[in-house]
């Protein structure tokens, strides 16, 4: 029996397990979503289609499967492009499929058309043009097949519109082989003697643990590995979940505004073990500079990132879990103790600069409400965030034991993220907790799709940390340009407000002893509640890295003490 395009479209969705799907009708995917009602499953109508993006993103960082988006044609399929970068930034598996043109009008600058393929043709793991109902099948096995093998990322269908509505048989390709693209698995055995002869040599181990250990599930093979050898581990922003916060070879986050301690670890270190990370400028800080003693070590599983922007001396390209497991039984025990002692002296000495040790005040202060929130939660939350201040506190003070319970724009550093990603977070975890920890800043970029979470029932507990500034920006002219604010200070509305236009509780908090009560009425409140924190305008994220400095060139945080706050 012949089938339509569209119909073929929805076939093929459900042979590759799509339950849920985020979407934009138009004109020119109309018959993908006619079709659609034969068809069991569930659309989230988005309200504009960049949530869309960042609600498959958010779905399949949860679920560790492929999230699908959907948009229509001209500026339906444009509005995608900010999610698609944030997904190939941070390799994550979701396949886009975006309605066209019919085929004879390519070309012609017909209504809403756009040249999709070339836009997304930078920003796309693969992407394919359909112009006749029976390449639907084929494309559509391949796109699934691409987005989440090897090193997963975003693959966009877009799909002419006499293509959805003509008909053809209908035949689901079997298995899936593309000549050229084999991801490979092992390491070859000659790299990994030469990896277990440095780990054999080195006296000042770090492994660096990426998005990479997420994305392969080898979370346990690397505590393993971490103790068997000792090693302390320092992780990327992505990377964290990846291993348990409270372990005590826990270095947390490395960077730009990573611990001071961790950092000063990578800079001593005679040995890196980078596991899935590649290597960018916020980790690094000035490559010249960069672990100047150190050899390295390199799992990854795309050879595009080796050498990349990093030499390092044995590549040990395949899957990560599959590599480590490789290793494990080549490996000898080790101490290392003077090694961490050295380092817990360090931690010690940044310990004495913690804002958590800062006495009452009466202001408010995101890493608090972070804690708070994470002590309310005893760490077992998903928690999404946008990208500024609020992120890093996020960063550094929910600390995290789980994996996939952190979810952030890392590479593309998309404000606007947060409120969508945690929505497509729910509907892979329905039975988890999810908090979406926004700036005021990038809240307003997509603070539409509160519609969508009260259509879908979304129990998303929203904390808008509200300065009225964009926070990092400001920052950065404090430090760096003597403090000329230029088109920072942003007046904000009354989100408890928005909020309960859209029939949604809400609590304004200013004071540190309405923290508690607000976060407990969030929590035992079903459905979405938004909590907006009147947070310290001008409070600046410690340490930071200068652009241009050595990763150890920080910016730390004044000692302070509760004499010097009663001086002030």
């Amino acid at each position: 029996m012949k089938k339509s395009g569209a119909e073929i479209l929805w076939e093929c969705l459900m042979r590759e397990g799509v339950e849920v799907v985020f979407g934009y009708p138009g004109g020119a995917n109309m018959p993908i979503y006619d079709a659609m009602l034969n068809y069991p499953v569930h659309h989230v109508l988005v309200r504009h289609e960049q949530g869309a993006t960042h609600m498959a993103d958010g779905y399949a960082r949860v679920s560790n499967k492929v999230g699908v988006a959907m948009a229509t044609s001209g500026p339906g399929a444009t509005n995608l492009i900010t999610g698609i970068v944030t997904a190939m930034m941070d390799s994550s598996p979701i396949v886009c499929i975006t309605g066209q043109v019919a085929a004879h009008l390519l070309g012609g600058d017909a209504f809403q058309e756009t040249d999709v393929t070339g836009i997304t043709l930078p920003i796309t793991k693969h992407n394919y043009l359909i112009t006749r109902a029976d390449e639907i099948a084929e494309v559509v096995a391949e796109a699934f097949y691409i987005a989440k093998s090897g090193r997963p990322g975003p693959v966009v269908i877009d799909i002419c519109k006499n293509a959805q509505i003509e008909k053809t048989e209908f035949v689901y390709p079997g298995e899936v082989k593309l000549p050229g693209y084999e991801p490979s698995a092992h390491a070859p055995k000659a790299d990994l003697k030469k990896a277990v002869e440095l780990i054999q040599k080195a006296k000042s181990p770090v492994i660096l643990c990426g998005h990479g250990v997420l994305i392969s599930g080898a979370e346990e093979v690397l505590q393993h590995f971490a103790i068997k050898t000792q090693t302390p581990v320092a992780m990327t922003l992505l990377g964290l979940g990846a291993f348990p916060a409270s372990h005590e070879l826990s270095l947390g986050m490395m960077g730009m505004h990573g611990e001071a301690y961790c950092n000063l670890a990578i800079q001593n270190a005679d040995l890196l073990l980078a596991f899935g990370m590649r290597f960018d400028d916020r980790v690094t800080g000035t490559l010249d500079t960069y672990a100047p003693r150190a050899k390295i070590i390199h799992i990854e599983i795309d050879p595009s990132e080796v050498h990349k922007n990093v030499k390092v001396e044995v590549p040990l390209i395949g899957d990560l879990k599959t590599v480590l497991t490789d290793l494990m039984p080549m490996l000898d025990e080790y101490d290392h103790e003077e090694w961490k002692q050295k380092i817990g002296e360090w931690q010690a000495e940044v310990d004495s600069r913690t804002i958590m040790k800062w006495p009452e005040d009466g202001k408010l202060y995101v890493s608090h409400l972070v804690h708070e929130i994470w002590k309310a939660t005893e760490g077992n939350a998903i928690v999404t965030t946008d990208v500024g201040q609020h992120q890093m506190w996020t960063a550094q003070y929910y600390f995290l034991e789980k994996s996939n319970r952190w979810i952030s724009s890392g590479g593309a550093g998309t404000m606007g993220f947060g409120l969508p990603s945690a929505i497509g977070a729910w509907f892979a975890h329905k039975d988890e907790e999810i908090w979406a920890i926004v700036g005021d800043g990038g809240f307003q970029m997509t603070q539409a799709e509160l519609s969508t979470a009260v259509q879908e029932g979304a129990n998303v507990k929203i904390a808008i940390m509200n300065n009225n500034f964009l926070g990092m920006v400001r920052q950065w002219q404090e430090f760096f340009f003597e403090k000329r604010y230029s088109a920072v200070d942003m007046p904000t509305p009354d989100f408890v407000k928005i909020a309960d236009a859209h029939g949604i509780p809400g609590r304004l908090v200013t004071k540190p002893e309405e923290v508690g009560d607000a976060i407990a009425f969030a929590r035992s409140t079903p459905g979405p509640v938004l909590l907006e924190f009147r947070v310290e305008k001008e409070e600046a994220v410690f340490p930071m890295v200068p652009a241009g400095a050595a990763l150890d060139e920080m910016i730390r945080r004044p000692v302070r003490n509760a004499s010097e706050k009663e001086k002030e």
